[in-house]
């Protein structure tokens, strides 16, 4: 397993240890000796996936201290464009973001830090995202920034975006807590 740092700083590109073969694939997704020599979190609190369409655009998400967290996603089937946007005040990349192809195909993931926000767009007829968080999902402290308010072209003129990601804040109008 290889974890390259990506241009926001604690945000890291996961290339999982893959075996294929005539029956198909065998992927480990995370290793708790590895991540913890780079200081990354080893303790998952819950984990879920989410099913898209192509056009789908889900985002941008995080969860505000005290129940901020850490998240690992990965695709698991079909392909995703995950964007990561940096809301840590202090952070000499704030108000940045960075965008990483995920697909199933090579197991890619990413590890997202504390006062990101995260998202994706499906990219393939059907994608299922999974994520592992360190913390318990509390709705009170679940926000959003909204997907278009932060200077990064998604390449896609008309994505279905659910009425609550339409109406996050934009970046200009967001007071982080980070």
């Amino acid at each position: 397993m290889k974890l390259t740092p990506t241009v926001l700083s604690g945000c890291f590109r996961v290339h999982p240890f893959i075996s294929k073969d005539d029956r198909g694939a065998f992927v480990k997704t995370f290793h708790s000796m590895r991540f913890a020599e780079l200081g990354l979190p080893t303790m998952w609190h819950e984990e879920y996936y989410s099913s898209s369409r192509k056009g789908v655009i889900r985002g941008m998400h995080f969860q505000t201290p005290p129940n901020d967290h850490e998240k690992l996603v990965y695709c698991i089937h079909g392909k995703v464009l995950d964007v990561v946007l940096d809301l840590r005040k202090e952070s000499a990349t704030y108000g940045q973001c960075t965008s990483v192809e995920l697909d199933s195909t090579y197991g890619h993931g990413l590890i997202i830090p504390k006062g990101m926000a995260h998202g994706f767009l499906a990219l393939s007829d059907d994608a299922l995202l999974a994520y592992k968080v360190t913390s318990v999902y509390a709705p009170s402290n679940d926000l959003g920034i909204r997907w278009d308010s932060f200077g990064f072209e998604w390449g896609i003129d008309k994505p279905v975006i659910s009425e609550r990601d339409h109406n996050h804040p934009m970046l200009k109008d967001f007071s982080s807590p980070f």
